[in-house]
């Protein structure tokens, strides 16, 4: 089977290319934007038309833009035009499976969500323009002829990860990531591991079968602050001893966002209503129906951890 990837310079597509370039069973491509070293990889910008001289059997499509900051042209360039360009190119190479990896994100709102589904509403408002791109790109791939599958990843990490560890471990290290309070019990979270996420990608890719929508976790949700605050221990970085109530640093971080907008400061926000909603609302997800079809998870949460605490010390 020829596989086709896209953000193959990314966390999650290179983690892809790296466990599962040597199978028999697979010829992987992978694009991206970025120079790399890996092997049958073609540098382009999805945002304009894409040619290959072959035709894949299947597309899985993990280029994204996917920062909690950025300009609306950025995200609809980047999540928008780049997903319109790979279904262009399906449309035009005999329409070979397409698996879209959008984003837990779409559902969420600044509030508690517990057992959300996939028959949990989306939209019409989203929490940032990332949410509502990768919404967009969803509608396209619907519109898709050929077979197509999306799912929906909830917090991927593991060694690699580019997105959502290394800001909360660099905030930590700096003594910016206070304890954030509010009434009622603890957010809760899911995540998931960078191996999980890879093996579903590649039964979703492989089997003819698997169609349709899939949230993804661990299936392991968490105390946020708590499960955080042991990953800073096990990392010997000291933890906050300040208290934020979520209110005031929503009402702080959406003043920030608002000045950078107006007077246009380079880079992104100190912290965002995102960043913030991460530690103070609950997301939880019921996967019954990938773990159905998909299957459960090989790596739990207990040992994905270890793994990824291993790599950030080999990388200190």
């Amino acid at each position: 089977m020829r596989l086709l990837l896209t953000g193959a310079s990314g966390f999650v597509g290179g983690s892809f290319m790296q466990r599962y370039a040597h199978r028999a069973d697979l010829d992987i491509w992978g694009i991206g934007r970025r120079e790399t070293a890996l092997a049958k990889y073609i540098r382009h910008d999805l945002s304009e038309p894409l040619t290959l001289s072959f035709k894949p059997d299947v597309v899985i499509h993990a280029a994204a833009r996917a920062s909690p900051w950025g300009t609306r042209a950025e995200f609809l360039r980047d999540n928008v035009q780049a997903t319109r360009q790979i279904i262009d190119f399906c449309e035009a190479n005999g329409q070979p499976k397409l698996v879209y990896v959008s984003s837990s994100s779409v559902f969420y709102r600044h509030r508690h969500q517990l057992g959300l589904t996939e028959q949990s509403p989306i939209g019409p408002e989203f929490v940032n323009e990332y949410a509502a791109t990768k919404h967009a790109g969803e509608q396209l791939v619907r519109r898709y002829a050929g077979k197509h599958v999306i799912v929906r990843p909830r917090a991927v990490f593991g060694p690699g990860d580019t997105v959502l560890f290394p800001r909360i471990l660099r905030a930590a290290r700096k003594g910016q990531l206070p304890l954030f309070t509010q009434p009622g019990p603890p957010a809760q979270g899911d995540l998931i591991y960078i191996d999980n996420l890879c093996d579903y990608l590649y039964t979703a890719a492989v089997r003819q079968d698997v169609t349709g929508d899939f949230n993804l976790t661990n299936a392991q949700p968490v105390v946020i602050q708590d499960y955080l605050a042991d990953i800073l221990k096990r990392l010997g970085i000291p933890p906050s001893r300040r208290r934020i109530p979520v209110r005031l640093a929503m009402h702080t971080a959406g003043a920030l966002e608002l000045a950078y907008r107006v007077l246009r400061f380079k880079g992104e926000p100190p912290v965002t209503r995102f960043g913030i909603s991460v530690f103070a609302y609950s997301k939880t997800f019921d996967v019954g129906k990938a773990v159905r079809v998909l299957g459960p998870c090989a790596v739990s949460l207990e040992e994905g951890t270890d793994r990824f605490v291993r790599w950030q010390r080999d990388q200190a």
